[in-house]
């Protein structure tokens, strides 16, 4: 079966939306229209960023991830930990009391996603010294930005950095660990990631850069936060020595944390989803010179502010810095860890020109005029009451053939005032002496057949005839 291009993990809870608008003017992609009073996504445009969960004030966009049951789908499950679960707990001191803790809920074994975010820095900081005539590199560790990117700014895709995420580098060792340590087969053997965002749930099903994830399921770190509070023992005599990260590995979680990795001053890390639209534009206007590296965080404070988490971005991002405060720098090297064969993506990243209005670009230019005409008809003032975000975004919708004019609740308002006077004025003809003409008659009953269409359209129900 061919591998969905557009997978997307944030859905619409119908039941309970209530057809408001604030949903379609927080998306980043203009992904979302409200019609008939009900919110709906469009697959192709959504990039998972998860804007509109935080936003919709009814809570009717939601995340689908797994259940923690799918550890019983398997012989032998290893837990891939985000970084980010760390900064959810209060006076957290030592990270083993997280990871023993997850042994306790289940998991035969846990491996940190942190650990592999040190082999990445490693090999990120060896790519860009000997590919120096690539800068600036994008960072790809954030599945939301990659799908960004390949939508938008086809001209950057060659700016992303081509190695794999730390969670798929900590899926790949946990799993041939695992097999050699237990002899089981790979299909035996559960990867389970914890992750702090939903883009990581698509990203497992439907990757970028490679064939096939090594994440077998994706849960969500919210649903694993209270969980884990009965089994976490604080008494470190009582703990088995299992964490292997430092400070680059555990910093990963906050924005800024991979660049503090490539030890390189020549940088920019940008956070939240809007502030990385404007920074993708000026990288493809060629308006940022002298770096190095761009690393983009698609979320506020970076994985700590995923949807799918439980503490304030800005009160996790201390308790990281707190918690690595006496950390070594870097426990992990690609020379003591012989199961990474290949970092490196084994696919390229294509462009999908799904905001493209034609199949050709004799088309596309025939299309883009008409979509101007259009939009010079509307009030440019982008109130989102058609369903659509913006006036211009009505006009491309209205071209695609998926709106009409008429959803632009100023362009029908004049349109019934417009046949309303000259209803008026028929009907005044009609009552003087001489009458209304066969003609105008026919003409009034053609204006009233107009208006009636006009207000069903807008949900007004025709007005009930005389018996």
């Amino acid at each position: 079966m061919e591998k969905n291009k557009f997978m997307r993990s944030v859905r619409l809870r119908e039941a309970d939306c209530q057809g408001c608008i604030n949903c379609i003017k927080y998306c980043p992609t203009q992904a979302i229209r409200v019609h008939n009073g009900k919110a709906h996504i469009i697959d192709k445009f959504c990039i998972d960023c998860g804007r509109c969960i935080r936003y919709c004030p009814h809570h009717a966009k939601i995340a689908v991830y797994d259940p923690l049951s799918v550890i019983n789908n398997f012989k032998y499950t290893v837990a891939l930990p985000a970084p980010s679960l760390y900064a959810q707990y209060n006076n957290l001191t030592n990270v083993d009391i997280i990871l023993n803790a997850l042994l306790k809920l289940g998991f035969d074994d846990v491996y940190e996603v942190s650990a592999a975010a040190e082999l990445v820095s490693e090999a990120s900081r060896k790519y860009i010294k000997e590919h120096p005539d690539g800068v600036p590199f994008i960072s790809s560790a954030c599945p939301s930005v990659i799908r960004l990117i390949r939508v938008k700014f086809p001209s950057l895709i060659s700016r992303l950095l081509p190695i794999k995420a730390p969670v798929e580098v900590a899926a790949e060792i946990a799993r041939a660990r695992a097999m050699e340590k237990t002899g089981l087969k790979s299909e035996e053997i559960g990867i389970i990631f914890i992750s702090p965002c939903p883009s990581k749930v698509s990203y497992a099903k439907s990757p970028l850069g490679i064939e096939k994830s090594n994440i077998d399921n994706v849960i969500a770190i919210k649903d694993v936060y209270p969980l884990l509070l009965p089994h976490m023992k604080h008494d470190e005599s009582q703990l088995k020595p299992l964490s292997h990260s430092g400070r680059i590995g555990i910093g990963w979680s906050n924005a800024g944390g991979e660049v503090a990795g490539l030890l390189t001053e020549n940088y920019l890390a940008a956070d939240g989803i809007v502030n990385i639209l404007r920074v993708l534009e000026e990288l493809e206007d060629e308006k940022l010179h002298g770096l190095t590296f761009v690393e983009l965080s698609a979320c506020n404070g970076g994985c700590v502010g995923g949807t799918l988490t439980v503490e304030n971005a800005y009160i996790a991002t201390t308790k990281t810095k707190r918690l690595i405060r006496y950390q070594p720098v870097s426990k992990n090297h690609l020379a003591e860890n012989p199961e990474v064969s290949n970092l490196f993506w084994a696919d390229d990243v294509e462009y999908e020109p799904v905001f493209r209005l034609g199949n050709t670009f004799k088309e596309s230019l025939k299309m883009m005029n008409d979509v101007e005409k259009l939009a010079s008809r509307f009030p440019g003032l982008d109130c989102g009451s058609c369903g659509a975000p913006t006036c211009q975004t009505l006009a491309e919708d209205i071209v695609r053939g998926d709106a009409t004019p008429n959803d632009c609740i100023y362009v029908l308002r004049a349109n019934i005032a417009d046949l309303s006077r000259k209803i008026a004025a028929l009907t005044q003809d009609k009552n003087t002496d001489e009458g209304i003409s066969p003609g105008d008659s026919e003409l009034l009953d053609s204006y009233i057949r107009t208006l009636t269409a006009e207000l069903a359209s807008f949900g007004v129900p025709e007005r009930p005839k005389n018996r």
